[in-house]
């Protein structure tokens, strides 16, 4: 029997977890949200070098309310009711300038509810 080959996966500094479940937005506006990463990661300096910030759907965070709904890890940030204006916040306040988005978390890892 062969040993599995060990993947490899580009550095990068955080992973932001989008839920694209079918209970969190009925309307598809989750997947609509994750489809447009890839350019605003772009435009923002963030599909590469040290700020780079994979991307990846979850199908389901069980925590079905308020979607679209997103985690940014490692920081253990989870935001809710993210609409296309405030994903652009997350991505100028958060991923580049490091300072979550307030009045958009709802649960912050560390921190009692």
């Amino acid at each position: 029997m062969s040993e599995p080959i060990k993947p490899k996966i580009g550095g990068y500094r955080r992973h932001l977890l989008v839920c694209t479940g079918p209970r969190c937005t009925a309307d598809g506006q989750s997947q609509a949200l994750f489809d447009s990463l890839g350019a605003k990661f772009k435009a923002a300096g963030l599909d590469g070098g040290e700020l780079r910030v994979k991307r990846t759907r979850a199908a389901c965070f069980a925590a079905c309310k308020g979607g679209p709904i997103l985690c940014v890890q490692p920081d253990g940030t989870w935001y809710y009711g993210v609409t296309d204006a405030v994903m652009d916040r997350i991505v100028d306040e958060h991923l580049v300038g490091g300072e979550p988005v307030a009045e958009h978390v709802f649960h912050q890892a560390g921190e009692p509810d």
